[in-house]
């Protein structure tokens, strides 16, 4: 009879064995979404790219879109992680947020431009939009209002100015270096401080 010890390490060896598959899977699926449209990939592409069966990723994720929800949920855990840096420091801000665009700014765009027709992206740009808005509110505290419009506009420039299209239109549109691109959005932020109006 199998001791209860050597039972409980073949269970464990099984779990592990199970969570390196779906690990594999979302890293091929969102590595071949980052680079082509959601609907020219098929779940065969996916088996293919992550060296596994088409029923495997069935198995894991009952299907493409119930997938594309595990990847965008892992990859806005990510997202969360990286982004930590010290509140009011721009420089820091800018560098940290450029780290982000430089590594994954064209999947973002890519992504976003689909969320018309693909429900999972559109999702998961809504939660983007949150998150990078509540991660303004804390790196920019030292400068914000106090709670009322004042404030909410003031997150609003922001956003603006740290969004990730306006990275893609000095990066990719205008052909600015990254250190060009960095300085720019370093300016913009200077420029829309809050109190500097305030001391005018």
């Amino acid at each position: 009879m199998e001791s209860a010890t050597r039972r409980h390490y073949r269970m464990g060896a099984r779990a592990a064995a199970v969570e390196v598959t779906r690990t594999r899977i979302m890293n091929a699926a969102g590595a071949l979404w980052a680079r082509r449209w959601y609907n020219d990939v098929t779940l065969q592409d996916i088996a293919d790219e992550a060296g596994t069966s088409l029923q495997t990723i069935v198995n894991h994720f009952g299907g493409k879109d119930g997938l594309a929800d595990a990847v965008f949920d892992l990859l806005a855990s990510h997202t969360t992680i990286s982004r930590q840096t010290p509140a009011g420091d721009v420089a820091a801000i800018v560098a940290v947020l450029f780290a982000d665009y430089e590594s994954h700014g064209d999947a973002n765009v890519l992504w976003t431009a689909q969320m018309d027709r693909v429900p999972v992206f559109a999702r998961a740009a809504a939660h983007a939009r949150a998150q990078h808005r509540a991660w303004l509110e804390k790196v920019f505290a030292d400068r914000l209002p106090s709670p009322g419009p004042s404030r909410e506009r003031a997150l609003d420039l922001h956003h603006a100015a740290t969004d990730v299209y306006l990275w893609k239109l000095w990066r990719r549109d205008l052909g600015l270096s990254r250190e060009d691109a960095e300085c720019a959005m370093r300016d913009l932020l200077t420029s829309i401080d809050p109190r500097k109006r305030d001391d005018a």
